[in-house]
């Protein structure tokens, strides 16, 4: 191995024949920047062997120095503009590329019907690549990989041709700021239903420790929201599947749910405490016979007997508003999500079975949607 001082010897001469100002500091430079050392305490090294590598290194700037006649500084700058040029094209490229995949991703969903195809594109990148779907051109600046190219294609084919929802794909979705497990056992969580959580809460903000009971559960999202808002509460929910309890129960893990309670039961069938402080339920309530006009993804996957119900949709209205007055405390309150013009029927309901101070609530969209009263 050449030794660090013979390498100084012959740096210095090297730039010394090209008539280098200073060409042992210089030199000092080179050797100190190759070797990741100070060149203050380059001398302490003197007896340090040169790898073949770094002597190529070595050779290399000089040689940069002596065909552009320029201070090793100099020679530094201008590698780590070319560099910083380089990177930036090859962001360049890759933010091209990837908006050009991105492109023909809309395009294919677009072709098989699916709606909001750029939506659901980008809820489909930003999922495989990790990032806020917001942010998510921003991050097109880093190459994507083929395993996530080929994830992000079995996707799109999933929801595109299938027309599988993206929630049941990547197996969650948010409500309420918490996450939540899905699959084809549960319904999937719908942004309505935040609204009339948010009514519950606000009405049991002046209870020390409410009492409630959530009758349909499915995936668990108003039970387990409830329970994480209202610290204090105990909160009872009950479903007639098993498959719903079981999703239920994971979310409750999930989350961390300590104050909520899952069991099976029939709506009141099992239910033996009778003075809660709320009852509150989304039960099915679309009719049989507007079940086959229904987004053929929500036929295929989400499971009929937590959408339709009997009577044209009202059956567990009319029973959960005849028997809640047997389960509630003085003063309780009953509240519901209700479907598409059903509200009026649902509020003369529960004014038939002793509820007062009945309220409506209208969604987003305008729709009554939610339907609040409370027992005499």
């Amino acid at each position: 191995m050449e030794k660090l001082i013979n390498i100084l010897k012959f740096s210095e001469e090297y730039l010394k024949k090209y008539s280098f100002s200073k060409p042992r500091l210089q030199a000092e430079k080179v050797v100190a920047y190759v070797l990741k050392l100070d060149r203050i305490s380059l001398y302490a090294y003197f007896d340090r062997g040169l790898s073949e590598g770094e002597k190529v290194q070595v050779k290399n700037f000089l040689k940069e120095m002596a065909r552009n006649r320029m201070d090793f500084e100099g020679i530094l700058e201008k590698l780590e503009n070319k560099n910083f040029q380089e990177i930036v094209s090859e962001k360049e490229n890759h933010k091209k590329e990837n908006l050009q995949l991105l492109s023909q991703s809309v395009d294919y969903i677009e072709k098989n019907g699916v709606e909001n195809p750029k939506l659901e594109a980008e809820y489909i990148f930003s999922h495989v690549l990790k990032t806020n779907r917001l942010t998510l051109t921003l991050d097109f600046t880093r190459k994507i990989t083929e395993e996530e190219k080929k994830l992000i294609k079995e996707i799109i084919i999933k929801r595109a041709k299938d027309k599988k929802p993206l929630q049941y794909i990547f197996g969650e979705e948010e409500f309420f700021g918490y996450k939540f497990k899905v699959d084809e056992r549960v319904l999937i969580p719908r942004p309505e239903t935040e609204l009339l959580v948010e009514q519950c809460v606000s009405m049991m903000s002046d209870i020390k420790t409410p009492f409630i009971l959530d009758i349909g559960v499915g995936s668990g999202a108003i039970s387990i929201t409830l329970a994480k808002e209202i610290s204090e509460a105990k909160v009872l929910g009950v479903d007639i599947s098993d498959g719903a309890l079981e999703v239920a129960n994971e979310n409750k893990e999930l989350n961390g749910a300590r104050n909520v309670k899952f069991i099976k039961s029939d709506v009141f069938q099992n239910v033996n405490y009778k003075a809660f402080d709320m009852i509150v339920s989304n039960p099915p309530y679309i009719p049989e016979k507007e079940y086959s006009e229904l987004m053929h993804e929500v036929k295929k996957y989400e499971p009929k007997l937590a959408l339709t119900a009997n009577d044209e949709g009202f059956y567990f209205y009319k029973l959960i508003s005849r028997e809640a007055v047997n389960y509630l405390k003085s003063g309780g309150v009953l509240a519901f999500e209700v479907g598409y013009n059903q509200a009026q029927r649902v509020k003369k309901m529960m004014e038939d079975n002793d509820f007062e101070n009945i309220v409506i609530i209208k969604d987003y969209h305008q729709i009554e949607r939610i339907v609040i009263g409370k027992k005499k």
